[in-house]
């Protein structure tokens, strides 16, 4: 049996596992079968294929359904299972009180985030969403940067060629949501305008977005993605009043600009950025967090927030072949 909502202290490890052994979930139990103070139970897959992978890289064991997981015995889990079945698994898991790391996004629909939210609410267990972009050191020190600082704008771009394993969402569930979430961390404040331009070029769904905010603070906000750049690039930039602060979260590359002189002069400056694994980063916020019965580093509600305007983003700018109706079932 699973347990339920253990206290702080009381067992000197904590029993981890994970839903999903695709190319993220192998990931999650890669990096969880190393940290210290954690026993990984194993990793749930319907696919013989799936768990043949995550047994030969992670040497974990691995189950059939979740109730094999269940029965040998977790304390919380990492769900990186497909996004139309967070739902279901977060629901049972949190009923058998386990706390729960859900990817992002959250749910496939707001209506079904605001289900987990409460009854993770509910339950007394720990909930955060995998937006592992905040993680990512260049993020963190240009987040660190703009501390105290009058954001004026925000500018993101993320871009890369067309992914295989992509069939169910566009560019904005899948890329854009990850800079919705950045955007609303920035300014620290609710997205309140959306003003999108999609575009499905090549693929079923929306390939091309452009895509403007701007926040209750006032901040204008607009980010550049799509899956038509040969290459990836992941670049971010923050104009306050004080300082322009640049950031390429691939090199990890931090560049402040200050100093502004009425001739036009300036200064610059390299920012110091870490080196940590931004995944590894994560699932440690999200282990501290349940062992200290803690506020997680990213909320459900958060997480829920940031679906709900991609969502938004969805319905003013559908093209006629990425099936509205869908986008308004998403929404409710």
């Amino acid at each position: 049996m699973s347990s339920t909502n253990v206290a702080p202290g009381a067992r000197t490890t904590l029993r981890v596992g994970v839903v999903g052994a695709g190319v993220m979930g192998s990931n999650h139990a890669r990096v969880l079968a190393g940290l210290p103070g954690i026993t990984l139970t194993g990793i749930v897959d319907p696919l013989p294929a799936h768990r043949t992978r995550a047994e030969n890289l992670v040497g974990c064991r691995t189950f059939a359904g979740l109730d094999e997981l269940l029965d040998a015995g977790v304390d919380a889990v990492t769900i990186a299972a497909p996004t139309h079945l967070h739902h279901e698994i977060a629901l049972t898991l949190i009923g058998r009180g386990v706390h729960v790391l859900v990817e992002k996004p959250i749910a496939s629909t707001v209506d079904e985030g605001h289900e987990i939210v409460e009854a993770a609410r509910k339950a007394g267990v720990t909930l955060m969403v995998g937006h592992v972009e905040r993680f990512n050191p260049a993020v963190v020190a240009i987040k660190q940067a703009i501390k105290g600082e009058d954001i004026l704008s925000i500018g993101i771009t993320r871009v890369g060629p067309f992914p295989p394993r992509m069939s169910n969402v566009g560019v904005v569930i899948d890329l854009a949501v990850h800079d919705i979430d950045l955007i609303r961390w920035f300014t620290e404040s609710d997205i309140v305008e959306v003003q999108p331009q999609l575009s499905s070029a090549v693929a079923e769904r929306e390939d091309i977005a452009l895509l403007q905010f701007r926040t209750a603070s006032g901040v204008l906000a607009h980010i550049n993605t799509n899956w038509l750049t040969p290459f990836k690039a992941r670049s971010v930039t923050v104009a306050t009043r004080g300082k322009y602060v640049m950031g390429d979260l691939l090199t990890r590359q931090v560049t402040e600009c200050f100093g502004f002189q009425p001739d036009g002069s300036y200064s610059m400056r390299h920012l110091p950025v870490g080196h940590d694994e931004p995944l590894r980063a994560e699932l440690m916020a999200f282990i501290d967090a349940v062992s200290r019965a803690g506020a997680p580093a990213v909320t459900g509600d958060e997480g829920v927030a940031s679906l709900a305007i991609a969502i938004r983003c969805l319905l003013h700018a559908t093209p006629a072949n990425t099936g509205r109706e869908a986008v308004r079932r998403a929404a409710e």
